[in-house]
């Protein structure tokens, strides 16, 4: 008993000592790993939430996160809702109702005290003596003319120092209190509210719903394209031994080093030829050959074993029969992946339509070139700007949330036979 107490004693220190290091790291990697992650995110939840805002929230200030609206109150003798603010009255905040925007009113002063102001609305004083006979006062070595300004009850003849225009105040639950206070340096009482109105007037602006539609067909025509013709040709390339098929596939596949802009020409020469010009034709067929899914599938498709294949071809399978109930159903992972890809190029492509489809052209708009003309038809509601941007940004982030599980699969799985 002895010796294995001591033996206790001497490793299990050094065994809690690696369980709290470990503790500790798994703690502060989290903890990195959520500060980027709110970092990150941070900007999608102030598109979403701007979105979902009236005009005049988005520009208030200082800047508030959750969208709100103004309350108002409805007082009998006034044809509509009156506004709430933060006043101060006697030492206390109260919702005040704003009855009066603009009220002109008079900083007034004893001529013996310019300290001790009064505020008084112009048109609640009088001059002193009339107004032939107005008196004055000296202040500062000057004559200055004196007014009878009402102060608790009492007319005291007073000097004016300056004037603005103020709001007049009432306190909804009791009329009789009133208060004048700068209506710009006053808080507006607001709530949490919601205007998801937003996006319904953002689809009715300038034929976004359908923008919509045509992005939805041009993205699931070209992904379904891209996936037929990249299965296809992955097979081929894998499978089938034919004179010249790997200089071909090398030919092919250096057609991914040539950029995109060394292409716009001529492509749209030969849309032009055909004419396909301004027709979302162009947007689709251009797009349905692609030389890195045929990569990817032919690669993963090296990954299955011939035996398979071999014992299809003895039991009486066509090729064809071997490809779709073989072949594909295995390579799910990796026809995920690439209609992943191929969703996120074909819903987000700008530059393409911007030079095939007419801005005029309002009928064969995709969303990118809608939300380039939203961009300048509502410069002044980034409300519905940012609406337009979520209704953009959220199907392919539900997508790709969706197929994030086969992404990694096929990441960790394909491309490892050559």
């Amino acid at each position: 008993m002895t010796q294995q107490a001591a033996t206790a004693s001497t490793y299990n220190p050094p065994r809690r000592s690696y369980r709290l290091r470990k503790a500790i790291s798994y703690i502060a990697a989290y903890t990195v790993l959520i500060v980027f992650g709110v970092i990150v995110i941070f900007p999608f939840l102030v598109m979403l939430a701007t979105s979902l805002k009236l005009p005049a929230d988005t520009f208030s200030y200082p800047p508030r996160l959750l969208p709100r609206a103004p309350v108002s109150v409805e007082l009998a003798g006034y044809d509509k809702p009156l506004p709430l603010y933060e006043i101060e009255v006697d030492g206390q905040q109260r919702e005040m109702a704003l009855v009066e925007n603009t009220v002109r009113v008079g900083i007034y002063a004893a001529p013996d005290n310019l300290d001790a102001t009064v505020t008084v609305p112009i048109d609640e004083v009088a001059p002193t003596g009339g107004a032939d006979n107005q008196a004055t006062a000296t202040v500062d070595g000057a004559a200055s003319p004196l007014f009878d300004v009402p102060v608790n009850g009492q007319i005291v003849p007073m000097v004016l120092i300056n004037q603005t225009a103020l709001g007049r105040f009432v306190d909804p639950e009791n009329t009789s209190i009133e208060t004048l206070a700068n209506v710009r340096l006053s808080q507006p009482v607001s709530k949490l509210t919601a205007h998801p109105e937003n996006y319904r007037d953002v689809l009715q602006l300038n034929g976004m719903s359908r923008a919509l539609i045509n992005t939805a067909l041009v993205t699931l025509l070209v992904v379904l394209g891209q996936l037929v013709t990249s299965v296809l040709g992955g097979y081929a390339f894998a499978r089938l031994r034919f004179p010249g098929r790997d200089t071909l596939f090398v030919l092919y596949l250096g057609t991914i080093m040539i950029p995109f802009v060394v292409l716009i020409m001529p492509l749209y020469q030969l849309m032009v030829l055909i004419g396909w010009t301004d027709r979302l034709a162009a947007l689709i067929f251009p797009w349905v050959f692609t030389a890195y899914g045929t990569f990817l599938m032919r690669q993963f498709f090296l990954t299955i074993p011939r035996e398979i294949e071999e014992a299809a071809l003895i039991d009486g399978a066509s090729r064809l029969q071997i490809l779709w109930r073989i072949f594909i159903p295995a390579a799910t992972p990796a026809l995920a992946t690439l209609a992943t890809f191929t969703f996120l190029y074909a819903w987000n492509s700008f530059f393409w339509p911007l030079v095939i489809i007419n801005t005029g052209n309002t009928n064969n708009h995709v969303l990118t070139l809608s939300l380039n003309v939203l961009r300048g038809r509502a410069a002044d509601s980034p409300n519905l700007v940012l609406a337009g941007a979520a209704i953009s940004v959220i199907p392919p982030m539900i997508l790709f949330i969706l197929a994030q599980r086969f992404f990694i699969e096929s990441a960790t799985s394909s491309g490892v036979k050559g």
